[in-house]
């Protein structure tokens, strides 16, 4: 959306605003849920939590699975944030913000085939 102030045309964000708010609180709430499932099994593991016990955690496909879909949660919760961010922050070169959310894309796209090599272990 732009905003005209005399002849001078300012360049600003797409103005996402209750959608944006949204997927915040939703994706905050999965990995807030996930974290509290992940503690209550390390709480109700039996003797001492080493790598055995952490592996085991994660080891049921399902697991797998849930895992997987909680890094995405937080792969796009990182997403909106940066953007907003940047949108706020890098207005005066819009060149530059591309270029930054470019790579921030890049990055959590890097990131999610990180986390399928780690849980599939390819």
């Amino acid at each position: 959306m732009s905003v005209n102030y005399g002849s001078k045309r300012v360049v600003t964000g797409a103005h996402y605003g209750l959608r944006d708010w949204l997927a915040q609180r939703v994706t905050a709430g999965i990995m807030a849920l996930f974290t509290v499932v992940v503690l209550a099994q390390l709480l109700l593991a039996k003797g001492p939590i080493g790598y055995d016990i952490w592996a085991g955690i994660f080891a049921a496909q399902w697991m797998k699975i849930v895992t997987f879909t909680v890094i995405v949660a937080l792969l796009y919760h990182v997403w909106v944030g940066m953007r907003d961010v940047l949108m706020d922050y890098v207005t005066s070169m819009v060149w530059l913000r591309l270029l930054l959310q470019i790579f921030t894309l890049v990055w959590l796209v890097g990131c999610a085939g990180w986390a399928i090599q780690v849980l599939w272990r390819l």
